[in-house]
């Protein structure tokens, strides 16, 4: 279920800062590049901010 969850967000928070970068400003574009930066580190470190906050708030993995 967490998985779910960072996969999900990080994907929307992708999407979400090209269309700002594409109709706002193109400082938006740092948005998908700092989630992209983030998912590189959590991937070699296994540390994921987004992971601890679903911790704190009791969403445990559940298999499906």
């Amino acid at each position: 279920m967490k998985e779910r969850i960072v996969r999900s967000v990080a994907g929307s928070f992708v999407l979400i800062g090209i269309a700002l970068g594409y109709f706002v400003s193109a400082y938006w574009f740092l948005l998908p590049a700092f989630v992209g930066l983030n998912l590189l580190q959590s991937s070699v470190t296994k540390f994921c901010p987004l992971e601890l906050f679903l911790d704190k708030i009791k969403i445990e993995n559940k298999d499906e």
